[in-house]
């Protein structure tokens, strides 16, 4: 994907967000550092212009919630978890730049529910590449991706120094 074509699937994004919730009430979007972040502010951007309106926007750290901490070799790298608003009977929308197995929206979730009880979370991911390990489906997808194992699925951002593109790169180049 180059840039015009993760601006056009972050366009079809937003309006599936404002369609799905019937509008921005009660609606908050929060991104998965850090590529998830870049793009829920990026998502916000364009609710706002359809919906003349500001949505709130966080971020949320996994770190500490992953389910492999105990078998990783290096240690995680701990980013900042700002959710600067009540998610208690919010309506969540995770927003993460590529859907593979699961475990991290799982641990998103686990994350989340850690600051309050929202009334529902729904997922937006920029990529679903396939290969979930747990039952986890994305609400919005901007592109469904399917990759073999000895493939990853890079998002370079330009927030991140780097010109917004999607690249399939194999495992160990």
């Amino acid at each position: 994907m180059n840039k015009e074509d993760i601006d056009r699937a972050l366009t079809r994004i937003a309006h599936e967000i404002v369609e799905r919730n019937k509008g921005i009430e009660k609606l908050c979007l929060v991104g998965i550092q850090s590529g998830g972040v870049h793009l829920a502010k990026r998502l916000a951007s364009k609710i706002r212009l359809i919906e003349k309106k500001d949505i709130p926007v966080g971020s949320l750290d996994i770190a500490f919630y992953r389910d492999d901490l105990n078998i990783r070799k290096d240690q995680p790298i701990v980013r900042r978890t700002e959710v600067p608003f009540e998610v208690t009977d919010f309506k969540i929308v995770l927003v993460d730049d590529v859907l593979f197995t699961g475990r991290s929206i799982r641990a998103a979730m686990d994350a989340l529910m850690d600051l309050g009880r929202p009334a529902a979370i729904q997922l937006a991911v920029l990529i679903d590449r396939g290969h979930r390990e747990l039952p986890i489906k994305a609400d919005c997808v901007g592109k469904n991706i399917p990759t073999a194992l000895s493939e990853n699925i890079e998002v370079q951002l330009k927030e991140e120094g780097m010109e917004d593109k999607v690249v399939i790169e194999k495992v160990g180049e």
